[in-house]
C-alpha cells in the first residue's frame, strides 16, 4: 500500500487540525478494526469554505473540488483517532450533495473524494460508496462526506 504520508507530501496537502464537533457527535469512533468517521464538511480552520446548492449556485467541478476537501477533512480526523499509517484499506464512503432541482450529478461531485482517496492510498483507497442528492446540508455546505477505514492492530 502506499505511505499516505508520503503521497500527501508529494500532493503538497498537509493533513488540517479536526474541526471539533458543532453538535452531538464525535469526528471519528473505532469498533474492532473499523473506524466510521462522521460527515465532513468543507471547513478550513473552523470556517465553511463555500455554501449554496450544486447546479445553482455551486458549479459540479467546485464541488467536486470541495469533495476532495471533505475527504482530507475525514483523514485528519481518521489520524487523530488512530494514525493514517494504520489504514489497511477504505473501505466505504458515503457522500451526500446539496442537489438544485433537476441536478442529478451527485455521483460525479463524490467523484472528488473517491477520487483523492485513491491518490492517497493506492488500491487500498478504492471503496464501496453511496452518492447521495439532498435538499439542504448543514451550515448550506454543498456536500457532505463520511467514511469507513478497515485499519489494522
Amino acid at each position: 500500500m502506499t505511505d499516505p504520508f508520503s503521497r500527501l507530501a508529494e500532493l503538497g496537502i498537509s493533513l488540517p487540525k479536526v474541526t471539533p464537533p458543532l453538535a452531538a457527535y464525535i469526528p471519528a469512533v473505532q469498533t474492532g478494526n473499523l473506524v466510521f468517521v462522521s460527515g465532513q464538511v468543507p471547513m478550513d480552520n473552523g470556517q465553511v469554505i463555500a455554501t449554496g446548492k450544486v447546479g445553482a449556485e455551486v458549479t459540479p467541478e467546485r464541488a467536486k473540488e470541495l469533495a476532495a476537501r471533505c475527504a482530507l477533512n475525514a483523514l485528519a480526523a481518521l489520524d487523530n483517532l488512530v494514525g493514517l499509517g494504520r489504514v489497511v484499506r477504505i473501505v466505504k464512503v458515503v457522500g451526500f450533495v446539496a442537489a438544485a432541482e433537476g441536478f442529478t450529478g451527485a455521483p460525479g461531485v463524490i467523484n472528488g473524494a473517491s477520487e483523492f482517496l485513491v491518490d492517497v492510498f493506492g488500491d487500498a483507497g478504492r471503496h464501496a460508496r453511496s452518492a447521495v442528492g439532498v435538499f439542504e446540508l448543514p451550515l448550506g455546505v454543498p456536500v457532505e462526506v463520511e467514511l469507513i477505514a478497515e485499519v489494522s492492530g
